[in-house]
């Protein structure tokens, strides 16, 4: 399963989709060199698949890759991030 990513006016999605249809997604948006994480939804049927944290993690190494600071609203991206020491350098 493949992480997409779409973005544009600041603000931007990491997402799995299947047939056309999104199941998993991770929204963001950006301003003054911040990565906001808003919100990190995964459907039941990929429940036990690890897909947030993948959500969460591919959301990191593009924050690293572009410079951003990451503020985790979403409760489930704070939760990843600070349970794994190699993303807290970004918080």
């Amino acid at each position: 399963m493949t992480i997409l990513h779409r973005e544009g006016n600041n603000e931007g999605v990491f997402y799995l989709e299947e047939n056309g249809e999104a199941l998993a997604e991770m929204v963001y948006k950006k301003e003054k060199g911040k990565m906001i994480i808003q919100h990190t939804e995964v459907d039941e049927s990929l429940k036990g698949k690890n897909i947030g944290f993948q959500l969460v993690e591919r959301g990191v190494d593009y924050a690293r890759e572009a410079h951003l600071k990451i503020v985790p609203l979403c409760t489930f991206a704070k939760k990843v991030i600070e349970r794994n020491k190699q993303f807290a350098d970004l918080l």
